[in-house]
């Protein structure tokens, strides 16, 4: 049995550990990752920095590729449970990608939303989402420019977001009773898998969840009903521990600073944080960090960029003194024996279309890359803080086509490092995957203060 996740980005594997996260697709390397002795496979699909229409094209892609790996290696499709992973704050493509991947890998009993990440404060009571108890529509993440929402109601939340075509009152739920009622007896383990078999059609099912014995009996279940049913899921990182029986690993600080790289008296380098994610949260943290004196920080300017990117043809040239200026500074603070910490200016940009936004946001992103790449030889460790922005480094600035996930260093927040598929073991510096959406105020400074201890 393989669970294959598509990934919407690299932080969904952030509750488990010794698994390939794949940059690429292409049907080599998903072969490889089907052969690979972990239970969990992610393919890192980055479609949260995607439109509608190319977020679809490229489930398709992969949903393509995916079948004809299976065939070559000798899967059948029983063999593969299918999870689309999404943002435990509700954002992303929560309707469209299972749709797709339904469409193309199908058919399915039912489609399980699951978005309980209860490492970060996120449940499911009676069919409502919340985040730290409050519903999560109340948030800053619902009120997000490209992916926001109406309401912490899930069935609700489900109507709305694919525009009527599934109606709230059509929505299923598997409850907390049930759940619970599962983890204390076979009687309950017995009727829980009798209603989960009793789904048919693509049935949409909301799954309730305060707990993780309930996510093991969920994932208990499922794994009991492998070849009498077949079920896709939509969820957050918290599932794929009941389903794969893989629990979080926090890593010890003798481990930690085995992974960082050192210099030629084995001393370990300094590290660096960039921080790309534009939430209220992310701001809180960043000031939070800045407020050490071993933190020293260099401002990427949005409206400089903006004015760049703007032009009918690209200013290359601006773009890139810019970058050459945000590389000498980092690479000052680095030798003063502090942390630089490269930022976008704080706030949302607006545009006039999804669009532009979208295609703005990648080309800062690839912009931040390319600053990182050209300093990654001088440091020990980096913290990336955003989706977007850590994807385009993996996969576009450190050109890697899968990392290893070694495990957490804190709730949440994995260290990855390069696979053994790239050839460049201690060639790039381990990279803290660091969610736009976790923790609190304190939570980036602890990384960090993790980190440098080290």
């Amino acid at each position: 049995m393989k669970i294959v996740v598509f990934d919407d980005d690299p932080t969904g594997s952030q509750t488990v550990h010794g698994c390939l996260l794949l940059l690429r697709w292409d049907v080599p390397l998903l072969r490889a990752g089907l052969r690979h002795e972990s239970p969990l496979l992610f393919v890192l699909a980055n479609t949260r920095a995607l439109s509608p229409e190319l977020a679809k094209e490229r489930n398709v892609e992969v949903c393509i590729a995916l079948k004809q790996a299976m065939r070559e290696e000798g899967f059948q499709s029983e063999e593969i449970l299918l999870v689309s992973r999404g943002d435990s704050t509700l954002r992303g493509h929560g309707v469209l990608e299972p749709q797709v991947i339904s469409n193309m890998l199908g058919p399915f009993s039912a489609t399980l939303h699951v978005p309980a990440f209860l490492e970060g404060g996120r449940s499911t009571i009676n069919g409502i989402h919340l985040l730290d108890g409050r519903p999560v529509h109340e948030s800053s993440f619902a009120k997000d420019s490209l992916f926001g929402y109406q309401t912490s109601h899930l069935a609700c939340w489900l109507e709305e977001k694919s525009s009527g075509q599934i109606k709230s009152q059509h929505v299923e739920n598997i409850t907390l009773s049930q759940l619970n009622f599962a983890t204390k007896s076979q009687v309950g383990m017995k009727e829980l898998e009798e209603s989960l078999a009793a789904f048919h059609d693509n049935q949409q099912v909301i799954v309730d969840v305060d707990r993780p014995r309930q996510l093991s009996a969920l994932g208990q279940a499922i794994n009991n009903l492998i070849g009498k049913r077949r079920f896709l899921f939509r969820s957050a990182a918290s599932l794929l521990n009941g389903l794969s029986g893989i629990q979080s690993a926090l890593l010890s600080e003798n481990y930690i600073n085995r992974l960082k790289l050192k210099n030629q008296l084995g001393k370990p380098r300094p590290g660096i944080v960039s921080v790309g994610s534009y939430v209220p949260l992310s701001d809180s943290q960043l000031e939070r960090l800045l407020d050490q004196p071993s933190c020293l920080g260099v401002e990427l300017e949005l409206i400089r960029v903006c004015e760049a990117f703007d032009k009918e043809h690209l200013d290359h040239s601006f773009i890139s003194n810019l970058e050459h200026e945000c590389l000498i500074n980092l690479k000052r603070i680095i030798s003063q024996d502090k942390t630089p910490v490269l930022y976008t200016s704080r706030g949302e940009v607006l545009f006039d279309k999804e669009t532009k936004k979208l295609d703005f946001g990648i080309r800062l992103a690839r912009m931040m890359s390319r600053i990182i790449l050209d300093i990654s030889q001088e440091v020990g460790y980096i913290i990336s803080k955003g989706g977007v922005t850590t994807n385009v480094f993996l996969a576009e600035g450190l050109q890697l086509d899968s990392v290893k996930l070694e495990g957490q260093i804190l709730p949440g927040l994995s260290i990855v490092t390069p696979s053994k598929n790239n050839q460049v073991d201690n060639l790039y510096p381990p990279v803290v995957t660091f969610p736009g959406n976790l923790g609190d105020s304190e939570t980036l400074y602890k990384a960090w203060k993790l980190m440098d201890s080290c």
